[in-house]
């Protein structure tokens, strides 16, 4: 087989990898591979927890629940939590060859925390649209810049952007002229 058939066929099976009907199979397979990463990793630490895989909005949830340590895995503010994600990425990544955007969860902090920040998100839009300033938030990581996104958008008459460099990045809020 010449090389240019080779790379064609190379070509076709990975379009047929990422097609609609094996995306599901694909996140599944992120899922399980991050599993077993996470679950080696509680055995390494000793600790306790219920590892539960799921498959939402386009991408692998796995979240960790249970066992009184957890607490230590999120860190101050997810700083924890976030690193770990991104070493689970990374391990999914060296499985698959594919960059991973699994969501980790840990004892959830994250659904706690999307709380605060819907919350935060609308006031700061009420504050914008009562006083017409500007309002400008603290730094937040991407996760966190996007919840508080959505949470102004439905606030009619206010915009959000973000500003800034990681790890400085930050929303602010805007009147709609």
């Amino acid at each position: 087989m010449s090389e240019t058939l080779q790379a064609a066929d190379a070509d076709q099976e990975a379009t047929e990898e990422r097609s609609p009907a094996n995306a599901e199979d694909l996140l599944v397979q992120e899922g399980d591979i991050a599993g077993d990463y996470l679950e080696q990793l509680l055995d390494v630490l000793d600790y306790d927890g219920d590892i539960d895989l799921d498959v939402e909005a386009g991408r692998a949830i796995v979240s960790i629940d249970g066992g009184e340590e957890l607490e230590k895995l999120v860190g101050p503010r997810g700083t924890v939590l976030e690193a770990l994600q991104e070493l689970t990425r990374l391990a999914v990544q060296q499985e698959t060859g594919v960059r991973s955007r699994l969501m980790l969860d840990i004892a959830q902090w994250r659904e706690g925390r999307r709380t605060e920040l819907r919350e935060l998100g609308k006031s700061a839009a009420e504050k914008v649209l009562s006083t017409g300033e500007k309002v400008r938030l603290q730094p937040m990581t991407p996760f966190e810049r996007k919840v508080v996104h959505d949470a102004v958008a439905a606030v009619k008459g206010t915009y959000s952007e973000s500003e800034g460099e990681e790890p400085q990045r930050r929303v602010v809020v805007f009147k709609e002229q």
